[in-house]
Parts: C-alpha cells; structure tokens; sequence
C-alpha cells in the first residue's frame, strides 16, 4: 500500500509562500501529521540552524490551535530541533493542507537548552494587531505558550503522532 499524499500549502500576507508535496502519517480529526522532506530552495542558515536538503521535517498541524510544530532532522537522522510556526488552525480540504502563517515563530534546539523567538518585529510590520485584533491575541497567545512548554522541556507532549 503506498503513502497518501497531501499538498500543503503555506499561506503569508494572502499570498502562497510554498507549496509543496507530504506524506500523510496520521489524521485524529484534530491533529495532522506529516514527512516532507526540506521544500526549501537551497541552504537556509539561520546562524542557530541550517536547513538544507536531505532534512526531513515531521510537521505537526492542529485544527483547532494557532501554531504548528516541525521536527527537523538531518539526513542522518540527527535532531536539529523543532521549528513552530505561528498560524492560524490549520485545514484539510481532500489532499490540500492550508495553513496560514501569522509571522511569529520559535526555535527550540535539540537539547531544549536554546529557545528563540523569531519574526517579533515581522509580526509587528504585518498590521495584523490593527486588522484583526483577535488573531493577533491568539498569536500571541500561541507564542507565549509554546515558549513556555520548551523552557520546561514539554514540547513534544504536544506531539501525539511522532511519526516514528
């Protein structure tokens, strides 16, 4: 029996950031996980972390949160960290899994010792606080919870479907 396939695909400011092809692992009705590997063109170094081909991403989405969280992994199989985006809940609509960011992200690294918030001022540009300003608070809601389950080492309590 083959994987099943979704597109998923990253909406910022309207617009389609990257689309790109996933294996479906599970789907709870409430919680969506992916593999895909690096969708990315080429090496992006973040000065924190590199992520380049060979990576796979383990991408959790929820219906009813505004965030999601990516496993990385090298090649190899090493743990790099979990990179969370800050989203609106995501949807998925036949093979099609839409999600869109809202700017704000965390890094955690692998050994949890590093967590990094990201984008606060791309966040702050966006307008979204003026537009909409109950998205805003759940953002950063969303932000501010997630930061908190890495300082205390929970993250991957959210991860129900680990993929493995």
């Amino acid at each position: 029996m083959s994987a099943r396939l979704v597109e998923v695909v990253l909406v910022k400011g309207g617009r389609t950031k990257i689309r790109y092809s996933a294996e479906l692992l599970a789907d709870d009705g409430t919680q969506v996980t992916v593999r895909a590997p690096w969708a990315g063109e080429g090496t992006r170094d973040f000065g924190f972390v590199r992520f380049e081909a060979g990576d796979v991403f383990t991408e959790h989405y929820w219906r009813d949160r505004w965030y999601s969280v990516k496993e990385v992994r090298a090649g190899d199989g090493t743990l790099k960290g979990w990179y969370c985006d800050i989203t609106r809940p995501a949807t998925l609509d036949g093979d099609k899994l839409t999600v869109e960011d809202l700017d704000l992200d965390l890094w955690v690294s692998a050994d949890g010792l590093s967590v990094l918030r990201l984008d606060e001022d791309e966040f702050e540009a966006s307008g979204l606080a003026a537009r909409d300003p109950e998205a805003a608070k759940h953002a950063v809601q969303a932000l501010d919870e997630l930061e908190v389950l890495a300082h205390r080492g929970k993250l991957t309590d959210l991860l129900d479907h680990r993929g493995r």
